[in-house]
């Protein structure tokens, strides 16, 4: 649970700079939500990663064109989350 704890801290204060510093449809923001959610999935809180997930699909969305392989693969992630929860 120690390394978790310390990747999710690495993450969430990246994600902090992010959002001082980017936009807020800016790609780099969705890395750090993708990201956080990579942690809580490993972690096995599913509902926490699925939000996460979503955030960061929600700003891909809006940020890049829809044949992005970044929005499939966010999309395929919130889709397995889905069928775990």
């Amino acid at each position: 649970m120690g390394e978790y704890s310390k990747a999710l801290s690495s993450h969430e204060k990246a994600l902090e700079i992010r959002q001082k510093t980017l936009l807020s449809n800016h790609p780099g923001l969705a890395t750090s939500f993708n990201n956080i959610g990579v942690v809580y999935n490993n972690m096995k809180d599913y509902s926490k990663a699925l939000s996460y997930f979503e955030r960061a699909l929600d700003i891909l969305q809006r940020a890049l064109p829809p044949t992005h392989p970044n929005i499939k693969t966010v999309k395929n992630s919130v889709e397995v989350l889905k069928q775990k929860l």
